[in-house]
């Protein structure tokens, strides 16, 4: 055999000292239950968003003082069973956290796409061109990032009111110099490899070079990031309907749930720590699933 040259492969012993065959290593199965676990998860969430609110009706402004406070599991006046128990008013606890798991991902799903695409299409642009256009764009970025998040919101909601539009928008105008700084940093990473360069010797456009090189680099980390992000938009959300400046007060929001029962921790715990602790479990999945992602996507990582 030449010197260098590869030879056959070997395949690994996977038997003991005493002929018995060797422990399988553990590490791929908790790869896989940290994957799946997080998606089966937020599936759940989805689908209690999507068909739950339609099983269990809810009235924002239904009231039943017989009903008011009443505990996990209690029967109510007329015959039904509240798991989740009962607020203030005595609505049901679970079909105002159904609703809410709707409205927080529908918004939080509208912020990634509008802030993903405005902030991935700067990024490009600012990876692309360079110059002038790269060092206003990322200039106002960088001023941006260094301004905490929240209070950015907070001052945004403020001056635009209460209304899922304007939360969408609140959110976005935090969001995306996240992926504008990403997209860039891909975009100047990619446009000078060899496919990219031969594309542009054999006379390709910009907008060609953009469409066949670019965007196929940039998509895998946005996505990533988005999902990153996600928890983090969520929370965010939660936070301004819990300061009554996100989800107006006739659409329940899980921030505004948890808002409603802060005064009644002493007497009714479960209208406020139920809520939280679904809020949680989401953002801890989400969290967890994003970690992930970026795991599998980076072949840099020694933990692949």
């Amino acid at each position: 055999m030449a010197l260098g040259t590869p030879g056959p492969p070997v395949e690994a012993d996977t038997t003991g000292d005493d002929g018995r065959p060797a422990a399988v290593p553990r590490r791929p199965r908790r790869r896989r239950l940290r994957l799946w676990i997080p998606l089966g998860v937020i599936a759940g969430y989805v689908v209690a968003g999507l068909i739950g609110p339609v099983l269990a009706r809810y009235d924002p402004i239904a009231t039943s003082v017989t009903d008011r406070l009443r505990p996990p599991g209690s029967r109510l006046a007329d015959g039904s069973l509240a798991l989740l128990g009962t607020d203030q008013v005595g609505r049901d606890l679970l079909p105002q956290i159904m609703q809410g798991a709707r409205v927080s991902i529908l918004v939080g799903a509208a912020t990634l796409l509008l802030a993903g695409v405005v902030g991935a299409a700067i990024g490009i642009l600012c990876g692309y061109l360079g110059g002038v256009v790269d060092a206003v764009l990322m200039r106002l970025a960088d001023i941006q990032l260094a301004f905490p998040s929240i209070l950015l919101a907070v001052f945004v909601a403020a001056v635009l009111g209460s209304s899922v539009t304007n939360v969408v928008l609140t959110l976005s105008i935090t969001t995306w110099p996240i992926f504008a700084r990403v997209a860039r940093a891909q975009t100047l990473a990619t446009k000078s490899r060899d496919f990219a360069n031969a594309a542009r010797t054999l006379g390709a456009g910009s907008w060609h070079i953009v469409r066949h090189c670019v965007l196929p680099a940039v998509a895998s980390p946005l996505m990533v990031i988005a999902t990153v992000q996600l928890g983090f938009v969520i929370v965010a959300e939660a936070s301004l309907s819990f300061l009554s400046l996100g989800i107006p007060p006739g659409t329940p929001s899980w921030g505004t749930t948890i808002a409603n029962g802060r005064d009644y921790l002493a007497s009714a715990w479960w209208i406020a720590t139920i809520p939280g602790l679904v809020l949680a479990l989401f953002v801890v999945c989400v969290g967890v699933l994003g970690d992930e992602l970026r795991d599998r996507s980076d072949p840099n990582l020694s933990t692949r």
